[in-house]
């Protein structure tokens, strides 16, 4: 059964810090490039960050480079997003999703929202 979970989500004020964790089972994790979308009330799903199969190279939406870095463990088969200095235009669904030629698996999502 492959599965993606999603974690760390809540509730922080402007310029505050959340760490996103997903963890997936079910598929050879090392073997998937790993994206973090996010989806925000009224907006499109957006593409946030991408990380190659072995974590050596990170790319980032313009809206959040400088800000969030992504990371990945393979032998925990986790993929984090560090989100700092966060802005309330951050807030929105925030979900995993593991890529390779064949497969395209995604998780439920975990809600950031950041308000004061």
């Amino acid at each position: 059964q492959v599965q993606l979970v999603e974690s760390g989500g809540g509730l922080v004020q402007p310029g505050g810090s959340l760490r996103l964790s997903c963890a997936g089972s079910g598929f050879t994790f090392s073997s998937y490039a790993m994206r973090w979308y996010r989806q925000a009330p009224g907006k499109e799903r957006e593409l946030v960050s991408t990380i190659s199969s072995i974590g050596g190279t990170t790319n980032y939406a313009d809206s959040v480079k400088g800000r969030f870095t992504m990371s990945r463990d393979n032998a925990k088969n986790t993929v984090y997003l560090q989100m700092n200095s966060l802005k309330p235009e951050d807030t929105a669904v925030y979900y995993c999703n593991a890529v390779n030629f064949r497969y395209n698996y995604w998780g439920q999502g975990t809600q950031v929202t950041v308000s004061s």
